[in-house]
């Protein structure tokens, strides 16, 4: 692994710091209701109230706001570990506590205002789709956004903006609450279907100052919040925090999808051959590709969680060459858990495509999930290869 010249430190360890919320229970049910999530294109109700019964979505919220406070990497496990009962729902409810996250990244009045209404469920497409005009106090709002994902359930929004005059450009945050949107049903999706990620309309909504925060100080870990909380957690740098987190549900999905090969193989009849697929070599060298390609990711998690870690905690900034592989590190391990998956789908006969086969769901949720920006794995590794020699990368790139 490359040295930098911040903390660096490796760990073996599982990849969280406080104990889960998310019981076993929790993810069954998700399973349970996999198909209705589908059907309802979002959250059902009764996973809304567990979701809030739990008090997964104040996992990241700051002690002062009578959230748990607790350390960054505990809210990655759980989302790996939903994924077992259902991808879509685990990739919402997992942006869902992120995004409280965000929030304790913005201004004090801001937090003090948003998280008045818990739980907070917000939805944050991040592309500066909108232009914000400066006018007295803040700016008047305008744009369109999409991959609103949990927007049927939103009571306040974050969306990325370009504000400040034409001669001044400066891509920025802005939270408002929902009653400022419009929501446009869009989401007519082969995967992913409960997310709801459909899109939002603000038309000439006011944004005080004081929530709106600089999409490059969320970047570097060095957003007001990283002041008021004295905790490590905060002083994440944002999109290594996204990518991490997103990918949990692609591996939580090819770990589900191996154990499901796994007891297949001991059901499974090979038509036309008589024989069980247990006793085929083929199919038990499968098996065995995939759990060790599985235990390289989570080698590859453990590892980029630890070095962000001990940086934060020694309160050292994230170099922009430790986001950009933490952003690679995410887009191979949703490559690679695609990768697994589809290996053990063309292993597993045509009966897996049958809709009430939790595989064929697992195979389309994570296809879709692949095709978030964050994990363009071509640009990911331009990103790392350019730094790595020394060239230069835009300010505001995703890193």
């Amino acid at each position: 692994m490359v040295a930098f010249a911040a903390v660096t430190i490796r760990v073996s360890t599982p990849v969280t710091t406080a104990p889960s919320v998310i019981t076993d229970e929790f993810v069954t049910r998700l399973a349970e209701r996999a198909h209705e999530a589908e059907a309802l294109r979002r959250l059902p109700d009764a996973t809304l109230a567990d979701l809030t019964a739990s008090g997964f979505a104040d996992l990241l919220v700051p002690a002062r706001f009578g959230g748990q406070q607790a350390d960054f990497p505990a809210l990655l496990d759980p989302v790996r570990r939903m994924a077992h009962g259902c991808a879509s729902s685990a990739w919402t409810i997992g942006f869902f506590a992120l995004h409280n996250w965000m929030l304790a990244l913005f201004a004090e009045q801001a937090q003090t205002e948003a998280y008045a209404t818990r739980p907070f469920l917000a939805p944050a497409p991040l592309a500066p789709t909108g232009r914000g005009l400066p006018t007295e106090g803040g700016v008047r709002l305008n744009g369109r956004w999409s991959w609103a994902t949990g927007v049927m359930h939103a009571n306040w929004i974050m969306v990325g903006a370009l504000c400040g005059p034409d001669d001044a450009l400066y891509p920025a945050l802005a939270l408002l609450p929902a009653s400022d949107i419009d929501v446009v049903d869009v989401w007519h999706t082969d995967g992913m279907r409960a997310t709801g990620s459909n899109d939002v309309v603000i038309t000439d909504a006011f944004v005080p100052a004081h929530r709106l925060v600089s999409v490059i100080d969320i970047y570097s870990g060095t957003a007001p919040g990283s002041d008021l909380h004295d905790a490590a957690a905060y002083r994440w740098p944002m999109v290594p925090a996204l990518a991490l987190l997103a990918a949990m549900p692609a591996l939580g999905s090819a770990e589900r999808a191996t154990d499901i090969y796994a007891d297949r193989l001991s059901e499974r009849v090979i038509v036309y051959e008589g024989v069980k697929q247990k006793d085929k070599p083929a199919a038990q060298a499968h098996l065995g590709e995939a759990r060790v390609r599985l235990r390289a990711l989570r080698g590859l998690l453990a590892d980029t969680v630890g070095e962000i870690e001990g940086i934060v905690a020694a309160g050292d900034p994230v170099s922009r060459e430790v986001r950009a592989q933490a952003r690679l590190a995410a887009a191979h391990i949703v490559r690679e858990s695609r990768a697994v998956i589809a290996l053990l789908l063309a292993s597993s006969g045509g009966s897996v495509h049958f809709l009430d086969n939790p595989l064929q769901r697992i195979g389309r949720d994570v296809g879709v999930l692949s095709g978030h920006v964050i994990f363009d794995y071509d640009t990911g590794c331009e990103l790392v290869g350019a730094m790595s020699i020394g060239m230069k990368v835009s300010p505001i790139a995703m890193i």
